[in-house]
């Protein structure tokens, strides 16, 4: 009697244990939790999917992300796009995938440290948090609603940036011309569009496919999927060689692009691919939340030979 009960205890641990391995290599469904609840990522909270934790519109700490990473560890955070079969066009090989942003000074308080322009003039005095971002991102939005963006390194009226050594002066620019700042080519440049590169590696105006970002949300709520396609309109001081840096826009889209593809992963550029026809020259630069002043809404009465020069 013992012997039997003893094989039945041992027979039904193993079918559990099997059950509960072949249930844990199945993806999660997206249906059947209850709403995850404040504060989810913390400790007892369960995702409803992979790709719905993935894509809400909340803004997790390091602390969170990790350990949200560690939980769904055997599962995609997004749809993987396979590589299997040929990719179509001139196929580049991996190179090293960053993120950069657009800073807004509004988001920064403390001390001030004065934006210098090309000619030494302080553009205005900005907290210095703001300043040692946009010094490394390219590009910010100031208070004033005006896009500040690089215009020169090595000045040397310019405060130090403490993460390149580089002393940065800026443009303060037109935010209907430049709602993003500007590229390396003096065009605007458009999140989840612009990438900077190496241009020794691949020219400055030319369109690149990555498939791994194929299938990428474009905003929080994930209401657009990307087609991968991009184009290499910047440069970086630290972009050299093989490697891509992508323009989000804005952090909490780095945080989120980073967390699905992180940087240093690697990622395939392909060149000539059918799937970018679509992007062979620049598209209309995003519009920017209106700042008009009073005296920019009198100059708009005088006559409409002005309103080309903003490049709407």
């Amino acid at each position: 009697m013992k012997r039997t009960l003893l094989l039945a205890g041992l027979f039904s641990s193993f079918a559990c244990s099997t059950a509960g391995s072949n249930w844990m290599a199945q993806p999660l469904p997206d249906e059947g939790f209850p709403p995850a609840p404040s504060g989810a990522g913390g400790k007892g909270s369960r995702p409803k999917s992979p790709r719905a934790s993935a894509l809400d519109g909340r803004t997790l700490s390091d602390e969170e992300s990790e350990r949200g990473a560690k939980n769904l560890s055997d599962e995609p955070l997004r749809p993987v796009r396979q590589l299997g079969g040929k990719l179509e066009g001139k196929v580049l090989g991996k190179f090293r995938n960053t993120y950069y942003d657009f800073p807004s000074e509004s988001e920064f308080s403390g001390p001030t440290t004065a934006l210098k322009n090309a000619e030494c003039q302080t553009i205005k005095e900005v907290p210095a948090g703001f300043y040692q971002a946009v010094c490394v991102q390219g590009s910010g939005t100031l208070a004033s609603g005006q896009t500040a963006s690089f215009a020169k390194r090595d000045c040397s009226c310019a405060a130090v940036c403490a993460k390149t050594g580089q002393k940065i002066c800026f443009d303060a620019l037109d935010p209907k011309q430049f709602p993003y700042g500007r590229g390396a080519t003096g065009g605007a440049i458009t999140p989840l569009y612009t990438v900077a590169v190496d241009s020794d590696v691949i020219p400055l105006g030319t369109t690149v496919y990555i498939p791994e970002l194929e299938g990428m949300p474009r905003d929080a709520e994930s209401s657009g999927l990307h087609d991968g396609c991009f184009l290499a309109q910047d440069r970086g001081l630290r972009v050299k060689g093989k490697h891509v840096d992508v323009f989000t826009g804005h952090p909490s889209m780095t945080r989120l692009w980073n967390k699905l593809v992180p940087s240093n992963d690697g990622v395939t550029l392909v060149l000539d691919s059918p799937k970018c026809a679509r992007a062979t020259s620049d598209p209309a630069p995003p519009s920017a939340p209106s700042r008009a002043t009073e005296p920019e809404k009198k100059e708009k009465k005088k006559g409409k030979a002005k309103k080309g020069e903003a490049g709407e």
